[in-house]
């Protein structure tokens, strides 16, 4: 068998400073879903700096929250390697953990400047998910959050590019590049939430389908990774969480629409 290479962690180096990948991938997808933000909520009347200011905040919460999220569930390494803690750009930091601290920093950020939190999240969700498809593949230059073993042949069987395939050769083995599962379910997701800009639901039912959407790809995408957070021996957190998304979510819309909650919808001009 050839000699295959991974892709090298560092995209540069400044002195002595090195800029890793990881970094770079998840900077691009936090400019490319603030752009997206900015670029709606400019057209549903929000004032221009309210997503600025909000990512100021959010960006570092979010970061900080995945990777506290992350150490709690590997308290067993971490608690012996209390220096690796701080060192996101080896990767290991929890999507969910991101979710929780960047949703409540933009609750109460909401309340202060007295605008619609269900209005900010609905704007907010196809940046979201933009950054999440992005973002997996800084995974991909780490060589984590991968499934389980597979054939060199399978992998080219998904007619995948060569880079692809060598980089999920790790140790001798070839895994399922479920990073790539998940991107690809995230872009498709995008493409749902833009789509349902125009149905003109009930505000905050945008942001209630993103969670659906996405907790039905990573339930079935994470039952193929052999990385999982778990939370006993046999259930897996990521899925744990999923199935709760999806059914409080869907609880909400229906309780909202049955009892006729909130009559203001996403295209109104009301902030």
């Amino acid at each position: 068998m050839k000699n295959i290479q991974p892709i090298d962690p560092i995209a540069f180096s400044l002195g002595p400073i090195s800029v890793h990948w990881y970094g770079v991938i998840i900077g691009l997808g936090i400019a490319l879903s603030l752009w997206l933000v900015i670029k709606e909520s400019d057209k549903r009347g929000l004032p221009k700096d309210l997503f600025p200011d909000l990512m100021i905040w959010a960006i570092p919460i979010a970061i900080i929250s995945a990777r506290i999220y992350y150490v709690i569930f590997e308290w067993d390494y971490y608690s012996e390697h209390l220096g690796q803690i701080p060192e996101i750009w080896n990767g290991g930091i929890a999507i969910h953990g991101a979710l929780i601290g960047s949703v409540l920093t933009a609750y109460f950020f909401t309340r202060k400047k007295r605008v619609s939190f269900l209005k900010v999240v609905d704007i907010a969700a196809p940046g979201i998910i933009l950054g999440q498809a992005i973002g997996r593949w800084g995974n991909f230059i780490n060589q984590e959050a991968h499934g389980g073993e597979v054939s060199r042949a399978f992998l080219e069987n998904l007619h995948l590019p060569e880079f692809i395939i060598n980089q999920m050769y790790i140790n001798g083995v070839y895994y399922h590049p479920t990073f790539l599962y998940e991107s690809i379910w995230s872009l498709l997701g995008l493409i749902f939430l833009l789509l349902l800009r125009r149905v003109n639901l009930k505000r905050g039912e945008i942001f209630l389908s993103y969670l659906i959407w996405y907790s039905i790809g990573r339930f079935f995408i994470e039952g193929m990774r052999t990385d999982s957070l778990m939370l006993t021996e046999h259930l897996r957190m990521a899925q744990v969480i999923s199935i709760a998304l999806v059914i409080v979510s869907l609880i909400i819309i229906i309780i909202r629409r049955v009892k006729g909650y909130d009559h203001v919808r996403y295209l109104d001009k009301e902030v």
